[in-house]
């Protein structure tokens, strides 16, 4: 039988992946819609990111990282959001800027060029919000 500590770091892994899953899905929405009306690339990417880390930060705030030494389950720590909000500005320039690299300078198809980038900013997301965000 595993031990406790090993079965809460799954748990919290798993939900850390569902609520990573539900973000990339609005990010996708958001951006598949803005670029198909003609908002061009880069603000449709930073539209689409920020609509994708809105969500991110509730639910992983309520669910994921859910901190249970706090007085109520709706407490606000703003340092906390403005760590949040750091990382992913920081997370955001990131992917601003090999998107435009992938399809400006080699071409890839933006969708294309969305995907790859969302696998290197999810990685980058995970241990930021693990480490320093949601510690």
């Amino acid at each position: 039988m595993p031990d406790k500590a090993w079965s809460a770091g799954f748990i919290q892994f798993l939900k850390f992946n569902a609520v990573g899953l539900l973000n990339t899905l609005v990010d996708f929405a958001v951006f598949t819609l803005l670029h198909s009306i003609g908002v061009y690339t880069t603000p449709a990417q930073i539209i689409s990111y920020s609509a994708g880390t809105a969500n991110s930060f509730f639910w992983n705030k309520k669910v994921t990282f859910r901190d249970r030494g706090s007085v109520s389950a709706d407490s606000f720590d703003r340092l906390q959001l403005v760590r949040f909000i750091v990382l992913n500005l920081i997370v955001m320039g990131i992917s601003v800027l090999l998107i435009h690299l992938l399809t400006d300078s080699l071409g890839i198809q933006v969708l294309i060029a969305k995907v790859l980038v969302t696998f290197i900013t999810v990685i980058i997301n995970f241990f930021g919000s693990r480490k320093w965000v949601f510690r």
